[in-house]
């Protein structure tokens, strides 16, 4: 069954209502995401209605702390992608504006999630907090269940066999820290950066390792340097490769973004949009005195790069 989205929450019709639902951010849906949708999802199976998925666009971060640092872990598309292949039917895509902000958890929930969604279960974090001011709760959200006739379940706090704690905010220092592997591991999968492929300079082209360059734009920006890659193209084939993620101090340039050399490939990908995941983090970005330099360094993450996600070519 193919994902829905619905933009919004008013005037509904009765196909787009009545699915028991997971609520929260899910930024990232990491694995401690999962366990909410994972509650939400044995509801839906109960009830034999959809399984649906309530989250906000944008992020309300950006409507209170506008001038932050972007902070996204991924777009709208790759979060429908991933909440379609975990079996959910509807995701419901919240506009966070003045108005949502403005609710008191009373009001979210009798106007957005009752009248708006009819919702019939509402799955939810250990630390889930709803309305102005922060003022819902679990407790509160029990209790308004109980009164307006959905199930309620809430989510203990779950942690890896390392320690690694299921946050946003973890996966975000470990791709700050340069540790891939450590938000790989509290995602469930690979970081990956998704963009249309931009024209650069072309020198990568002229030495014989030509890139596929995308802008960062709204994701959390990873330690800089040079990272062991696997990228998927639009046919949903996937390569392995090598990539530069910074401002390239080598030859000037100034914007942060993402630099990808795709192993044994050479295909026109300009204008096309890719996905990058980012599998390990070989080096720091460095600023070569010669280009000849420059050229030697990257023959030798190439070696390394291919021993991580190309063995034996």
């Amino acid at each position: 069954m193919t994902l829905t989205i619905v933009q919004g929450w008013k005037d509904l019709p009765a196909q787009e209502r009545g699915a028991a639902v997971a609520l929260g951010n899910f930024d990232g849906v990491h694995r401690g995401h999962q366990q909410v949708i994972a509650e939400a999802a044995k509801a839906a199976l109960s009830l034999k209605v959809p399984l649906g998925v309530v989250t906000f666009d944008p992020h309300p971060r950006r409507l209170f702390r506008p001038t932050e640092p972007a902070f996204r872990l991924m777009t709208v598309e790759q979060q429908a992608r991933v909440l379609g292949g975990m079996g959910v039917d509807v995701l419901y895509l919240l506009p966070f504006d003045f108005q949502m902000a403005s609710f008191s958890d009373r009001e979210f929930v009798e106007q957005v999630m009752v009248e708006g969604l009819g919702v019939r279960h509402v799955a939810a974090g250990f630390d889930i907090s709803f309305g102005k001011g922060r003022t819902g709760s679990p407790d509160g959200m029990r209790a308004y269940g109980a009164e307006h006739g959905f199930g309620v379940s809430i989510a203990e706090p779950v942690a890896g066999e390392t320690g690694d704690k299921f946050s946003s905010t973890s996966v975000r220092d470990a791709l700050r820290e340069g540790h891939p592997e450590t938000a790989a591991r509290i995602l469930g999968r690979p970081f990956a950066i998704e963009g249309v492929v931009r024209r650069g300079q072309q020198l990568g082209r002229q030495l014989g390792f030509p890139t596929a360059n995308v802008e960062i734009v709204d994701y959390v920006v990873p330690r800089l340097g040079v990272y062991a890659t696997r990228t998927r193209l639009p046919d949903g084939r996937e390569v392995p490769g090598v990539a530069n993620l910074g401002n390239n101090p080598t030859t000037g340039r100034v914007e942060t973004r993402l630099e990808t050399w795709l192993f044994d490939f050479d295909e026109d990908l300009y204008g096309q949009v890719i996905e990058t995941q980012l599998i390990a983090f070989l080096r720091p970005e460095l600023k070569f005195d010669s280009i000849d330099l420059m050229v030697e360094q990257i023959r030798r993450d190439e070696t390394a790069a291919r021993a991580i996600v190309a063995p034996g070519f």
